[in-house]
């Protein structure tokens, strides 16, 4: 027997027998249940899965605790309001908001994290790892590291964007169906119906594949006189006014109550429409923006489905019965009456509907149809780089990993915010 496994054993034991001597019930089922399951490990594999155990237990005892030291840092620098609500976070939550917060700084400072550019060949394909390279090269000599950093900037705020406009969308219609209820309400509720019916992979599929083409069809630039970016910047202005106008006119028929009111506040949401969209094609190009409202257009039925739900069991109190006849109008009754009633699961599907659009985003980019290379895109590396499995080289796994861990963490967050909006109290 090795000096490891007598050495694992006698701290795993040690520590059991200290936390049951000194009444820390859930260390010691914790500590005693791993010393449990090592030893018919230990049976089974030997020292080296006793090994891997070690491994893994350091690594979530390194997790918990940075997890604890970031909770107490965000208790000292937030409001203390915030600071009591933080008190309560189990270090799951907190784990999940330090993942956010690591990748939200290498989305934003990619250009000054990352060694090498996006699309830079800096060696042969597939190079290992060395001192310039940190996890090597991929399949045209590109730096692996870098675009994983780029990666991050690239898919999240795609995925950020396209949720935002799905929330937009979805919660600005199951609002206003229900306060207005009847025709309208049901034909929402129906249109929803038809889209959710669809398989979300699909119906991207689908609509990646009809509208994805544009860019480059050989008629849209000839209007242009082959200008490819004046082409490009008109094909992405032109569908995000499209779209800005399906949410401009639910706007309106929140805000407006006669013809002077559509006429007038029409224009101004036609304006600030315009110049959305506008900075919008500046920031994305075109095939981004057809992917972004893609995933709204597919998402958007599930939060209009919930917060038609939410927001019907709030019209029907009588606070708002008694809102109405004082003559209060729709939007007050929306943003005064409803929304503030509906608030906490609403914000904890706005992190549910991110999961999903960033899975469906990376899973389109790994089918090819998702962000176009060379722009560096999760989903996409691991195609590009997946012979690397049958040599076994885990270099694929590495961005995979990536958009697994920013998954596991925004739920872990979200589980949080809906315990915290249910009512229910820890024991």
């Amino acid at each position: 027997m090795s000096i490891f496994v007598i050495g694992f054993y006698t701290l795993l034991l040690a520590g059991s027998t200290a936390a049951a001597y000194f009444n820390y019930r859930q260390a010691f089922m914790l500590l005693f249940s791993l010393t449990l399951v090592s030893f018919v490990l230990g049976i089974i594999g030997g020292a080296g899965a006793l090994q891997w155990v070690a491994i893994c237990a350091g690594l979530l005892a390194l997790s918990a605790m940075i997890s604890y030291a970031f909770r107490e840092f965000l208790i000292l620098i937030v409001s203390d309001n915030m600071a009591k609500e933080l008190r309560t976070a189990p270090l799951t939550a907190a784990f999940g908001m330090f993942v956010i917060f690591t990748y939200a700084i290498a989305a934003i400072f990619a250009p000054m994290i990352a060694p090498h550019g996006e699309a830079e060949v800096i060696s042969s394909a597939f190079a290992p790892a060395d001192e310039n390279m940190l996890l090597g090269a991929d399949q045209l000599g590109r730096d692996m590291f870098s675009r994983l950093i780029y990666g991050a900037r690239n898919t999240i705020s795609l995925a950020l964007v396209g949720t935002v406009l799905a929330f937009t969308l979805g919660a600005l219609a199951g609002l206003l169906a229900a306060v207005r209820g009847g025709w309208f309400d049901q034909a929402m509720g129906r249109s929803a119906d038809v889209i959710m019916s669809i398989p979300s992979l699909i119906f991207g599929l689908l609509m990646v594949s009809i509208f994805g083409s544009l860019p480059t069809n050989p008629a849209w630039l000839n209007l242009f006189g082959g200008n490819a970016g004046q082409a490009d910047f008109v094909l992405g202005t032109a569908m995000m006014v499209f779209f800005g106008m399906l949410v401009g006119l639910l706007v309106l028929a929140t805000i407006a109550e006669n013809i002077a009111g559509w006429i007038v506040k029409g224009a101004i949401v036609l304006g600030i429409v315009v110049l959305i969209s506008m900075a919008m094609s500046t920031i994305f190009n075109s095939s981004e923006i057809i992917l972004i409202l893609v995933v709204s257009v597919i998402y958007s039925p599930r939060v209009y489905r919930l917060t038609r739900a939410v927001a019907g069991n709030v019209v029907v109190m009588d606070y708002i019965e008694a809102a109405r006849l004082r003559g209060e109008r729709r939007w007050y009754l929306i943003r005064r009456e409803i929304l503030p009633n509906s608030t906490a699961p609403l914000v904890a599907e706005f992190g549910l509907e991110f999961c999903f659009v960033f899975l469906l985003i990376s899973g389109l980019s790994f089918l090819g149809l998702g962000i176009q290379p060379p722009t560096a895109d999760w989903g996409s590396m691991v195609k590009e780089n997946a012979t690397l499995i049958s040599f076994g080289e885990i270099t694929p796994l590495i961005p995979a990993a990536a958009i697994a861990l920013l998954t596991v963490a925004v739920n872990f967050v979200v589980d949080w915010m809906l315990f915290r909006s249910s009512g229910l109290k820890e024991q």
